[in-house]
């Protein structure tokens, strides 16, 4: 496949949009049949349920220039109740007329009210609407934001002349399409969509269908009109306008897939287009549905947003150029990578919250656990150098690292609230669903779990659904179990701990004794119960190992139980490291792994380290068993492994503040990991594997990160280069030899990237720059940061990542900096991801001072915007209690350690 789609594409052959339309040969599936109803009154609603769509009519007119828009919509809609007012949703919109029309051509002229807190629209009658089949009509006016919610305009720099210039893209995710349109916006009231839009004649309009038709209008001005939607919800309708190109090409199904790019964007859009038509065949064989509609672009949208990176709507993905666009300038090796993952995953909500779609909020893990689960199974399909799997583990410890706190949440949520929608997107919905997906996927086998996935595309295709739909077709498929184990890890909060003690081989067996409990950050959660309370207890797939032979599967349902195996070997309980709990090994057992670890897979040794570092850093063992593994991976390990480590190694100098102590771990780090690096050079080499890349990446980071005297010697040096020469840091290291720079930087430095950043004719470069320009170590180098940031100079999305980047090494005074101007901050950042911004900043903070001080911010928020600095505040206090063992526990290892 690889080689015909290379032959299939011209480099730089880009597509104009209106013509390519006409290529367009697939038929849209008709809506779902059958009669409107009512929606279900156990699927939660802001609405009234005396209502529903089936299908709009919307025509907006933007003027990009002064930031707002008008529009009309007619919404073919079915009552069901008499009622004398129709609600729907609206946020921010003027209504300026409206009225009903009967099947029968009779007219009613409604009112309009709004209610500003519900973010609804009332349509009043005056009298009863009797029950039956409707056309409401309305025509409105609204704002066009500066941040990536509803529809907003983003400015960048015009890649061919370096001015700036303005496009216009939409995120409706989860509750913003009410600020485009009037409009039943919830998941499940699906409907179908007409979309046109009057833009600028020498503008590109864009949406999730091909273009129908265009018609020239006075004043410069033309209609785009686009071809109908399938049905869909309201938060997948996309529209954009702008200076854009398209590189299309045709699938191996038949389907046309474009990456829709600034301008200028050229050959940087090749690699994404390439990876897009591998992917969605890939996806139509798995999934035994093929896409149903007839082009699937990726749109890039100049900026960044501190909620989202990505968004799935249906046939028209929007992504931030720095994750889609491949610049041979600026692209780093695991930007490469990001590239293909975040592309699969967003072309797997195609068929995964976008053809079949949660019912509610609740389960929007059924849209994000199964995106990333998906799209790491087919990166590491058609990338199996790049030994991707590894990934699962940090994604796992990412889930745990909040799952373990106090105050986690299940999978399946509960959601309410505009916020909470906004909230419910965390390392709980995509890590820890991604995690238990892979466990159950295990468990049950590959094809029964895909015969299963068929049957559920199959049966719920326009549809909405719930959890429980979709373990009901797992197990129809012949997957035992599955609803006890998914029931029980998505219903209940927090990670099990397995306490495994291996006993002395007798007779050429070794007895296990497991015991069940759970494993928490808290060091008080973990003594018994004093109220009477059960501690959960969860039914666990175990994947048995004992040296190199064939493992043996186990589902341990009580608290404690025994096991025998018929070895004498060191025993790994979660062989694969698919299993989402954590292992806490008697002191034997994990002597004996530490002794075989380099017979172990780097998948298990991977796996088995971060386990163990955690255990260690949560205070369940001490810190040496976690270093012990760490030091037992050798400098010639797999590339990807090794650079998984040096992170690791990383994150562990980090942790001290002892100058002695950090030293001497340095000189350790340095010895085992400098010659990899002397081996690799400073330069990458053409053709070398992209694991190499990467790991030389890693190497110059860390090593520049513990003071490496020649790596932060030859960043400064390559720095001053750009005085002179610009383009001479180009290439996939320029961001890498940015940041050792960077968090090294004198006064003279920081004014030459600031400099730099201000020259920069890349949206993706200018904002690495100014990114950078927050790492200084010096703190009047940071408050100067700061100021720059709300200075104006910088864009929002800039401004917002110099100020998050500031937080890193000064937590609380980029605190104080942000509240004492929190109104001017506040304007950097999209209403969904202030709070999560918060949490960003003080998330390396280890000052008992701020305690008070988050607490005093939580208290003025909602508490349902809260969650995510409770979260950082809850954070704070674990490290607060951990932090000093764990120093005294590594200066005590590095002391003693060889």
């Amino acid at each position: 496949m690889r080689s015909s789609l290379r032959n299939l594409a011209t480099a730089g052959a880009v597509i104009a949009f209106a013509v390519s339309t006409h290529a367009f040969a697939a038929a849209v599936p008709p809506a779902a049949s059958g009669a409107p109803v009512p929606l279900a009154d156990t699927v939660p609603s802001d609405l009234p349920r005396s209502a529903r769509p089936s299908h709009y009519r919307i025509e907006v007119t933007p003027d990009a220039e002064k930031l707002t828009f008008t529009g009309t919509v007619s919404i073919d809609l079915t009552v069901f109740t008499a009622s004398d007012a129709l609600t729907l949703h609206g946020n921010g919109l003027t209504v300026s007329a409206a009225k009903l029309v009967a099947e029968n051509g009779m007219q009613i002229a409604l009112q309009t009210g709004a209610d500003d807190k519900a973010q609804t629209l009332r349509f009043a009658a005056g009298k009863a609407i009797a029950p039956g089949k409707y056309r409401l009509d309305v025509t409105y006016a609204g704002k066009i934001g500066t941040q990536p919610s509803g529809l907003f305009a983003l400015d960048y720099p015009d890649k061919r002349t370096g001015k700036d210039v303005r496009g216009i893209f939409t995120q409706f995710e989860a509750p913003e399409a009410r600020r485009f349109v009037p409009s039943f916006d919830e998941p499940s009231y699906k409907a179908t969509f007409d979309l046109s839009a009057v833009v600028p004649a020498d503008r590109m309009a864009i949406s999730n269908m091909p273009v129908k038709g265009q018609e020239a209008l006075s004043g410069g001005l033309k209609r785009v009109t686009f071809a109908t939607t399938p049905k869909m919800s309201s938060y997948l309708l996309f529209f954009g306008m702008g200076d854009f190109e398209r590189s299309a090409m045709k699938a191996a199904d038949g389907v046309e897939v474009g990456i829709v790019s600034p301008t200028g964007s050229g050959a940087k859009a090749d690699y994404a287009r390439d990876g897009l038509a591998q992917i969605l065949p890939w996806f139509d064989d798995y999934f035994g549905v093929k896409f149903p509609l007839p082009k699937l672009d990726n749109i890039a949208a100049p900026g960044s947003s501190q909620f989202f990176g990505a968004m799935e709507n249906w046939g028209a993905i929007m992504t931030f150029e720095r994750i889609l666009l491949l610049d041979p300038a600026v692209t780093s090796p695991s930007g490469k990578q990001s590239i293909y993952s975040v592309q699969a995953h967003e072309t797997a909500h195609q068929w995964f919250g976008d053809l079949v779609t949660m019912a509610w909020w609740d389960d929007i893990w059924l849209n994000e656990g199964f995106a990333s689960w998906m799209a790491d199974k087919v990166t590491d399909h058609f990338n199996p150098e790049w030994n991707w799997k590894l990934n699962g583990i940090d994604g796992r410890e990412g889930a745990m690292a909040l799952d373990a706190l106090p105050t986690t949440h299940p999978v399946v949520q509960k959601v309410r609230t505009v916020s909470e929608m906004e909230q419910a997107f965390d390392s709980i919905t995509y890590q820890k669903g991604q995690a238990v997906i892979s466990m159950l996927e295990d468990y049950v086998g590959a094809d029964t779990w895909r015969a299963g996935m068929q049957t559920y595309m199959r049966n719920h295709a326009y549809s909405n659904t719930r959890s429980r739909d979709l373990w009901g077709a797992m197990e129809s498929a012949g997957g035992k179990d599955v609803d006890l184990i998914a029931e029980a890890f998505t219903h209940t909060p927090g990670v099990p701990l397995l306490r495994v003690n291996v006993s002395s081989c007798a007779g050429g067996k070794t007895r296990l004794d497991l015991t069940q409990d759970a494993f928490s950050l808290d060091p008080s959660a973990r003594a018994p119960s004093t109220n009477g309370g059960e501690k959960p207890t969860w039914p666990m797939p175990l994947l048995i190992r004992a040296g190199n032979g064939e493992p043996t599967r186990h589902l341990m349902s009580g608290r404690t139980e025994s096991l025998t195996v018929d070895s004498c070997d060191a025993v790994l309980v979660n062989a694969g490291q698919l299993g989402y709990y954590r292992t806490l090994y008697n002191g034997k057992a994990l002597d004996a792994l530490i002794s075989s670890f380099g017979s172990l897979a780097p998948i298990d040794q991977y796996g088995l380290l971060r386990d163990n570092l955690s255990l260690s850093l949560a205070g369940y063992q001490d810190m040496s068993a976690g270093l012990r593994l760490l030091a037992s991976v050798p400098g010639t390990a797999d590339a990807t492994l090794a650079g998984k480590v040096v992170g690791q190694w990383e994150s562990v100098y980090g942790l001290l503040d002892d100058a002695r102590v950090k030293d001497k771990l340095a000189a350790r780090i340095s010895k085992t990991w400098a010659p990899r690096l002397d081996q690799l050079g400073f330069d990458p080499v053409a053709n070398e594997p992209l694991t190499d890349t990467k790991l030389r990446a890693q190497l110059i980071d860390t090593l520049g990160s513990i003071g490496d005297k020649r790596v932060v010697a030859e960043a400064r040096r390559r720095l001053q280069g750009l005085a002179a020469d610009p383009k001479s840091l180009d290439g996939p290291l320029k961001g890498t030899w940015l940041g050792v720079a960077a968090s090294n930087a004198t006064r003279a430095d920081w004014d030459l990237l600031r400099q730099q950043a201000a020259r920069a004719t890349s949206f993706v470069e200018r904002q690495l720059y100014y990114t950078d320009l927050g790492m200084a170590p010096d703190e009047a180098i940071a408050r100067d940061a700061l100021a720059l940031a709300i200075s104006g100079t910088p864009d929002a999305t800039s401004a917002s990542q110099i100020i998050t980047t500031v937080g890193r090494a000064h937590p609380e005074m980029t605190f104080d900096f942000v509240r004492e101007h929190q109104a001017v901050v506040d304007g950097l950042i999209e209403h969904s991801g202030r709070a999560r911004f918060f949490a960003r900043i003080v998330g390396s903070t280890t000052n008992p001072e701020m305690v008070g001080k988050i607490e005093a911010y939580a208290a003025t928020l909602p508490a349902d915007e809260a969650k995510p600095v409770v979260q950082a505040l809850t954070g704070l206090k674990e490290r607060l209690a951990n932090r000093p063992r764990q120093r005294v526990e590594v200066a005590a290892w590095v002391k003693k350690a060889k």
